[in-house]
């Protein structure tokens, strides 16, 4: 049986500083892998900038947010059925633009829980594999670890918000 890693949502404070964050404050999130875990810290703006931390090989995942109004609803822009078909799609890309999508549709995915991380391995040119599966299915999909730095990952998200259509019919919720 696949191993299930609840990532918790914000804690509300800055795991380096304490501080606590405040509605509309950016900070970054961190998923860090500890001990066959994953745990997820935040950092206000100034503690990431100065921790260092941005290439820590035991990151699985970067993002930067901010934090939200406390009656905010949550918006989804993008059919789920959408993006387990752009994954399911993407599974034997070889171009690295497409590897790179590809593993940051996977961490959506990750974070939506539809996508659960099963394990790593490497391939023959020593890559970095997650094994992962799509929750309720038993099929073994692999993702490519790019290896992307932080700035890498902005513009992919940013071309995936581009490139896939928004559930809202007047634009009112776009950023």
């Amino acid at each position: 049986m696949a191993k299930e890693y609840n990532i918790s949502k914000t804690s509300g404070q800055c795991s380096k500083c304490g501080n606590q964050l405040a509605v509309d404050q950016e900070f970054v999130a961190v998923v860090k892998e500890v001990s066959e875990d994953l745990s997820r810290l935040d950092f206000c703006m100034p503690c990431w900038e100065v921790s260092g931390q941005h290439n820590d090989p035991t990151f699985v995942g970067i993002w930067h947010t901010k934090v939200p109004q406390h009656q905010e609803k949550k918006r989804q822009f993008v059919d789920n059925e959408l993006l387990v078909d752009f994954f399911t799609r993407t599974e034997t890309a070889q171009d690295a633009t497409k590897v790179s999508f590809r593993y940051v549709l996977a961490l959506v995915l990750m974070r939506k829980k539809l996508l659960v991380y099963d394990g790593m391995q490497k391939d023959a040119a020593g890559a970095e594999v997650w094994l992962t599966h799509l929750r309720g299915s038993e099929q073994v999909y692999h993702v490519i670890d790019p290896k992307m730095d932080e700035e890498k990952i902005a513009e992919v998200s940013r071309r995936l918000d581009e490139i896939l259509p928004s559930n809202d019919p007047q634009g009112e919720n776009q950023q």
